[in-house]
């Protein structure tokens, strides 16, 4: 089993920028094919952001995001860096990761999740 945990969250103005972490520890944790990062707000659901394989494949899923937030990934470890940051990036975002190929292709369905951290960006 995998675990996932996410620190790096925060209140910042417009404009500003935040790191997101998700650490994965446990049986097989350097093992998974993918990780990546979803957001949510209350009343909708939640979204996939980024998604990186082990490999290094990058897939960005929203436009808005694009050119703004970098995903990475070091050992155990997927990152998120959130430049000019904006009120409509304000969420919970959390990290995922999958240990198959349908797990990621279809990264809803990602095995393993994080708790969320806070994201607030204010105008």
């Amino acid at each position: 089993q995998v675990q996932l945990m996410e620190s790096g969250g925060g209140s910042v103005q417009a404009g500003g920028s935040l790191n997101l972490s998700c650490v994965a520890s446990g049986h097989n944790s350097q093992y998974t094919m993918c990780k990546a990062w979803f957001r949510q707000t209350p009343g909708k659901e939640r979204e996939a952001v980024a998604r990186i394989f082990a490999i290094g494949t990058i897939t960005y899923f929203i436009d808005s995001v694009k050119g703004r937030f970098t995903i990475s990934q070091g050992k155990n470890t997927v990152y998120l860096q959130m430049n000019n940051l904006q009120p409509d990036d304000t969420a919970v975002y959390y990290c995922a990761a999958g240990d198959y190929l349908d797990q990621c292709q279809s990264i809803q369905n990602a095995k393993y999740w994080g708790q969320g951290t806070q994201v607030t960006v204010s105008s």
